[in-house]
């Protein structure tokens, strides 16, 4: 006998697909099939962890360390290395009480959103940006201000963007950002941390991608203001996607509201992705020639992409993405980026991913490969763009 279910899907959790995850399940599904993908879809190094973090892992594993439960903040000793890396850096003197460990950025966005921000909230976002924090947002019953950039304003928001956008309780900015590569100098991120302290909106900055820039150096929110959440990762820069191990700097007065979420939302970041940490911290030679490879392979594609019709190209200052127009190829990102696999065997992720009102007109290639993956896909770019 059938029984009627109870079941159903909450209003809340009906947000959209991570395109770029999408994609990159088809190119798995493609590869599959015999049929061989250059990957330039999803935000992910092509080297492995640094070898002293899996070095360190393997250290701990042979002596028989256990690999319980940390304290929900994270390990004293790695809280310690994060501040040294700000003093190194920036030369910032952070406090390690006030650093938490996270099971990766993702796991710090759902805590300083659940920790700052009641339901209705209104957050305000750039367009273009990274999917998830909206998706994130959403989940969580906040809305989400979508701030329309342009390429004149390196796809970054202004004071006068929030003056515009009305009331806000919440400014969420990433420098170097995804997908645009576009940073905030010194001076214009104070500028964002003045207003939101003079207008009382939380400011978050997003800085997972500090160390990987292409000239000057990433500006840290820290810089201006305590009074800010900024949030980080050992996944770009340090090639550690999968471990799955982040971190954010809160005020001190919201470190025990943090820990009491992460002790019953997460418990604590995983452990043996801690150690791993650990060593990473000290990997930077070999972190900078990864670097190096991917900085070839952005000059790479900033030479190649206009030729074939790729316009309106963000100057991609940081990370390791090139964000760049359709109009004159296709109108249609999501039509292109699934023929271009499926005819070109190249993986790239629909501009709608990261703006779903103007994202038809644009397109996302990671350049973090190997150098000859990379001039593989430009080949096999120019060979498709010609038929």
């Amino acid at each position: 006998m059938s029984q009627r279910s109870t079941l159903s899907l909450s209003r809340r959790s009906q947000i959209a697909p991570f395109l770029a995850m999408d994609i990159m399940e088809q190119a798995r599904l493609v590869a599959e099939s015999g049929r061989d993908v250059v990957h330039m879809e999803v935000g992910q190094p092509g080297t492995p962890a640094p070898r002293a973090a899996t070095d360190r892992v393997a250290v701990a594993m042979a002596a028989g360390e256990p690999m319980g439960y940390t304290v929900a903040l994270g390990r004293p000793d790695l809280r310690a290395g994060i501040a040294e890396l700000y003093k190194r850096r920036h030369g910032i003197s952070i406090d390690p009480g006030r650093i938490v460990v996270t099971a990766g950025s993702s796991c710090a966005f759902i805590l300083a959103f659940l920790s700052m921000f009641d339901a209705g909230a209104r957050v305000a976002l750039a367009d273009p940006g990274y999917p998830a924090y909206r998706n994130i947002l959403g989940a969580l019953d906040l809305e989400v201000v979508r701030i329309e950039t342009t390429l004149e304003t390196g796809f970054q928001p202004t004071p006068d963007h929030l003056a515009a956008a009305g009331s806000l309780d919440g400014l969420l900015v990433a420098s170097p950002a995804n997908p645009t590569g576009t940073m905030l100098g010194a001076e214009a991120l104070r500028d964002l941390a003045t207003y939101c302290q003079e207008n009382g909106i939380a400011f978050i900055s997003d800085e997972i991608y500090h160390g990987l820039t292409y000239g000057a150096q990433a500006a840290t929110a820290l810089a201006c203001s305590d009074d800010v959440v900024v949030i980080n990762s050992f996944a770009k820069y340090f090639s550690m996607t999968g471990w799955r191990v982040g971190w954010m700097i809160v005020p001190e007065r919201m470190i025990r509201t943090i820990e009491a979420l992460s002790q019953n939302l997460f418990i604590c970041p995983p452990h043996v992705s801690q150690i791993a940490a650990l060593g990473a911290l000290e990997a930077e030679t070999e972190l900078e020639a990864h670097k190096a490879v991917y900085a070839a392979n952005r000059e790479r594609l900033l030479d190649a992409l206009p030729p074939l019709g790729f316009t309106e190209i963000a100057p991609a200052d940081g990370a390791f993405y090139i964000y760049a127009g359709l109009s004159q190829i296709s109108n249609d990102s999501r039509d292109f980026c699934s023929r271009l696999l499926h005819e070109a065997g190249v993986a790239a992720t629909p501009g709608l991913d990261f703006d779903p009102v103007r994202g038809h007109g644009t397109i996302r290639f990671s350049f973090a490969r190997t150098e000859a993956e990379i001039c593989d896909g430009i080949e096999r770019l120019q060979r498709f763009i010609g038929t």
